[in-house]
């Protein structure tokens, strides 16, 4: 099936993957929606940084996922909803767990409801790694135990139930996806790549730190990432 004409909304797409994952609509012929945080800088994130032949094609639109009322009315009449938008740092989510239920748990359910409501045509649901927790066996598969080993995977966790039970119980027509590591432009420095090359240009970084070089990863360069949210749209 070809996007070209058809109505999707990009949930996130402010952000690192969302950003590339909204590109590669534009590329592809979509109408797209994206969706932005509001701010009071009168910043969309990233999109204020793709090439003007790109922006100008987008409709952004900036609001929250917590908004249930919100949410029902921007997902009206789109053929596809792309749900990216979610707290995502580690950390901070053992300060403040209720944000991240009520961003990416309750945020997810008002996506759901409204696209059970509008009768969507596809939504496509962002998971993580990070509900694997630390690996019980390598390498990690779909059969591998969920385990919340910080608030911010526990959200993740629920947020993919909830995207699940729709579907069992709706027949909502989701598909979870769950990108592992992902790098590249607009990545923030946080990221291992990011942080390598930061102090590899670094002159004053007389040698090159990255923490606990015991773990194996497979790494996903962010546009094949956002290839596969295409392809499962």
């Amino acid at each position: 099936m070809s996007y070209r004409g058809r109505k999707v909304l990009v949930t996130g797409a402010d952000g690192f993957i969302g950003s590339h994952l909204t590109e590669a609509l534009v590329h592809e012929g979509a109408d797209v929606t994206a969706l932005a945080l509001y701010n009071s800088f009168d910043s969309h994130g990233w999109l204020d940084d793709l090439p003007d032949h790109v922006r100008s094609q987008l409709q952004c639109i900036r609001g929250d996922v917590r908004d249930s009322a919100f949410i029902n009315r921007i997902v009206r009449g789109q053929a596809a909803v792309f749900h990216l938008a979610a707290l995502i740092a580690i950390p901070y989510s053992y300060a403040a767990a209720q944000s991240y239920v009520e961003t990416n748990v309750l945020g997810t359910v008002n996506v759901l409801e409204a696209a059970r409501h509008w009768e969507t045509e596809r939504i496509v649901h962002t998971s993580t790694s990070e509900v694997y927790g630390t690996a019980l066996t390598m390498p990690i598969d779909e059969s591998h135990p969920l385990q919340g080993q910080s608030p911010y995977s526990a959200s993740k966790i629920g947020a993919d139930m909830m995207a699940a039970s729709y579907a069992r119980s709706f027949d909502v027509p989701v598909v979870i996806l769950r990108p592992f590591n992902t790098y590249g432009p607009r990545q923030s420095e946080r990221a291992i790549v990011p942080t390598i090359i930061r102090q590899a240009l670094d002159e004053n970084c007389p040698a090159i730190m990255v923490g606990d070089t015991s773990p194996i990863r497979d790494l996903t360069f962010v546009e094949d990432t956002a290839a596969a949210f295409v392809a499962a749209g």
